[in-house]
């Protein structure tokens, strides 16, 4: 006997497909939905939050249109998982609370578009108000530590950068300890500093270049990864 196939959820509206699937993922996280959505947690998700944003990347950067649209998919659904978990806690809120935080904060931090304000630096300017929002005494904080450390440390120096402390930066690049500048065979370096300074000097070029070094990495190495399958494939086929 086959177990029975629950219905959908009924549409809110035929134009209104966002408010359909924040019905879908209510349904499949309350009671009598599927069990192993409701065993999830913030911290469960985290490993799956961060796998559909490297896919949604991938789609995006390799030209895949349609992956593109499936993986904004899958990341939307991270979003409207992670707020029906949060509607049950303490201090609860819902994803018509974070959409309407999101709405309020890019007004805010627009005002050249949503005000009178002047167009000038517009990073100058989103740097403010975030400084301003938050309260923050460093322009490091907010910067993610999850995040690979190339694009960390692309983050941080362009943070700097923008925060008039470029000049901290070439110094400390040339003098890591805070003394003198360092050799490359200096014996008071090890192998793992000298590793260090010289991928972070790289990374200081590509802030620089206005490149994205964590990109360019990626792209050289799909390529090296095509000529290993095309290798792959010339040997298995026995001309090679």
């Amino acid at each position: 006997m086959t177990a029975p196939v629950p219905s959908a959820p009924q549409p809110v509206s035929a134009t209104d497909p966002l408010r359909d699937v924040v019905a879908v993922m209510d349904r499949l996280y309350s009671p009598g939905g599927c069990p192993w959505d409701r065993e999830q947690t913030h911290e469960s998700l985290v490993r799956y939050l961060l796998e559909e944003a490297h896919e949604l990347a991938d789609a995006i950067e390799t030209g895949d249109r349609a992956g593109m649209r499936e993986e904004l998919g899958d990341l939307l659904l991270q979003v409207l998982f992670h707020a029906r978990i949060a509607s049950e806690e303490p201090d609860p809120f819902t994803v018509d609370d974070v959409a309407a935080d999101l709405a309020a904060k890019l007004v805010r931090r627009h005002p050249h578009v949503f005000a009178d304000a002047d167009a000038t630096d517009l990073h100058e300017q989103w740097d403010a108000i975030k400084k301003a929002e938050k309260q923050r005494t460093s322009v490091l904080e907010g910067i993610s530590h999850t995040q690979g450390a190339l694009a960390r440390a692309q983050k941080v120096l362009s943070r700097a950068g923008r925060g008039g402390l470029g000049d901290v930066v070439g110094a400390a690049l040339a003098a890591p300890s805070g003394g003198a500048p360092a050799a490359v065979g200096d014996e008071g370096t090890t192998a793992d500093e000298r590793l260090g300074r010289e991928l972070l000097a790289l990374v200081a070029r590509a802030e620089e270049d206005g490149l994205d070094a964590e990109a360019a990495l990626r792209g050289e190495l799909r390529r090296v990864e095509g000529e290993i399958v095309a290798a792959e494939t010339r040997r298995a086929e026995g001309t090679a």
